[in-house]
């Protein structure tokens, strides 16, 4: 998993203000934060939502595939998860945005999912809606996922 950059949204909603108050909190103690992401801790969270999302791509007629080592759903109903597509555990799901670059940028929030566990659900929330401000977004590649446009290289 990449490094994840330190950064803060500008502005916060009440959910996101409350999450990153608790993460802020449990930030000051490292020790604590250590215990809490032990992998004895996040792993059996990650197994969970790995779990329930592959029993929802299985209820809502997803085709399940994989791709450069990563698990997801294609064809999966545009309500059903978020933006072009969402990670939830191993598993990403999607209608048909599954590019090599979007693959390997879900296959990173695949490894934030693991180091995590259910604690990624209110730790994402705390880093806020913006995709350009969300550290989680920025550590998995906002090029990749498609959120900013590739920059092309400068002629020499």
């Amino acid at each position: 998993m990449k490094a994840l950059p330190d950064i803060e949204p500008a502005r916060r909603n009440p959910a996101e203000r409350f999450f990153a108050g608790i993460d802020r909190g449990v930030r000051r103690v490292p020790w604590f934060r250590s215990f809490l992401l032990w992998p004895i801790w996040t792993r059996p969270g990650y197994w969970f939502a790995t779990g329930c999302i592959f029993i929802w791509g299985v209820v809502l007629g997803g085709r399940f595939t994989t791709k450069n080592g990563m698990h997801y759903f294609r064809g999966m109903p545009k309500w059903s998860f978020g933006r072009g597509g969402t990670t939830i555990g191993a598993i990403y799901l999607t209608h048909d945005n599954d590019t090599d670059d979007v693959i390997e940028h879900e296959a990173e929030h695949r490894a934030q999912w693991k180091r995590y566990g259910l604690a990624f659900i209110p730790l994402y929330v705390a880093a806020g809606t913006d995709a350009k401000t969300n550290r989680f977004e920025v550590g998995a590649g906002l090029e990749l996922g498609g959120y900013v446009r590739k920059r092309k290289p400068r002629p020499r």
